[in-house]
């Protein structure tokens, strides 16, 4: 099969194109044949060299694929070849053939195309773990949403809207803000021109925002906090700013805040599976409406040529999901 491995650890021209053999599928996993594959940041950082796939998973990079059940482990059940399906894996979907642990796949909803479908699992399973499970964000609250237009501030925007929450975002641009709001965003501010502190909290009556999602870590961690309201809950998942900060223990148990975080590709297959089950009940509905959630695609860019796609992402200019065809 063809495939995209990372040759050395460097820029993206490292990635290189080659042939590898078929995936051997355990008892409890599918294989699927690739259409779409969708990049994250953390494919950038395993080129880097800044992320180790966990033991005993891919090489390849690549964390959600779309596309047809080609074969099923022994022990599967609940999916047969020729079924339609999206699946977060921990590596290999750089590839035409993906094994995927069979409770971490999800149909491709009804409607939506495969390409449209590579856009849904990473940015999914992590913002609802996130936004829903950790930090419980309901109706009527108020979240503030870093990097608005990024795969997972997107989906975030979008799954906020859903629950009937308000969602606050900040972005690198006008031109960012403005696809945050007909994204959903109550609010969108320009974090280079504008203070998110500030506006966020004259946004929410001086009152603060119930629930923080923060990709940027270190250089936001005290901002964070001066702008959570009481009760408020941080749900931290990346460290773009830095992996370190002065927590000012006193100002946290003033409010009453609470700090979650998280990583997810070292989870286990049954910790996945989990999520995948709370959002088959809970999102997967919504989903063939297109209305409050809806695929939002930067471009499409075929798989021999990944290192374009690092390079858009790298540039900060996308907005939404890249994704790469098969």
């Amino acid at each position: 099969m063809l495939a995209i491995e990372i040759a050395s650890f460097g820029p993206p021209g490292v990635l290189r194109a080659t042939e590898r053999s078929t995936p051997v599928v355990a008892p409890d996993e599918i294989l699927i044949a690739v259409e779409a594959v969708g990049v994250s940041r953390v494919d950038i950082l395993q080129r880097q060299g800044k992320y180790p796939p966990p033991p005993g998973t891919s090489d390849l990079p690549g964390l959600d694929c779309a596309g047809t059940v080609a074969a099923v482990g022994e022990s599967v059940t609940n999916w047969k070849m020729g079924d339609r399906v999206c699946a977060l894996v921990s590596g290999g979907a750089y590839a035409e053939l993906c094994a995927a642990p069979a409770v971490q796949a999800l149909p491709i909803p009804e409607g939506w195309s495969a390409i449209e479908a590579a856009t849904l699992p990473e940015n999914l399973f992590t913002v609802y773990d996130n936004i829903v499970t950790r930090a419980h964000l309901s109706a009527g609250e108020t979240v503030l949403i870093h990097g608005g237009t990024s795969g997972i501030g997107s989906m975030a925007i979008m799954i906020a809207r859903a629950l009937g929450a308000m969602p606050i975002a900040t972005a690198g641009s006008d031109e960012k803000c403005a696809a945050c709001l007909k994204l959903g965003a109550a609010e969108a501010i320009n974090y280079r021109t504008q203070d998110f502190l500030e506006i966020a909290r004259r946004f929410t009556g001086d009152k603060g925002v119930d629930v923080v999602l923060d990709m940027v870590g270190g250089s936001y961690f005290e901002k964070n906090l001066d702008v959570l309201a009481t009760e408020g809950r941080l749900a931290l998942i990346a460290t773009l700013g830095g992996t370190s900060a002065t927590l000012n223990i006193f100002k946290l148990m003033r409010k009453r805040a609470t700090i979650y975080a998280s990583v997810l590709r070292s989870r286990t297959s049954a910790e996945k599976g989990a999520i995948a089950e709370r959002l088959l009940h809970h999102i997967w509905p919504l989903l063939p409406a297109r209305n409050a959630i809806r695929p939002v695609i930067d471009c499409t860019i075929p798989l021999r040529d990944a290192s374009r796609a690092h390079e858009r992402m790298e540039s900060g200019q996308h907005i939404g999901k890249i994704v790469l065809v098969v």
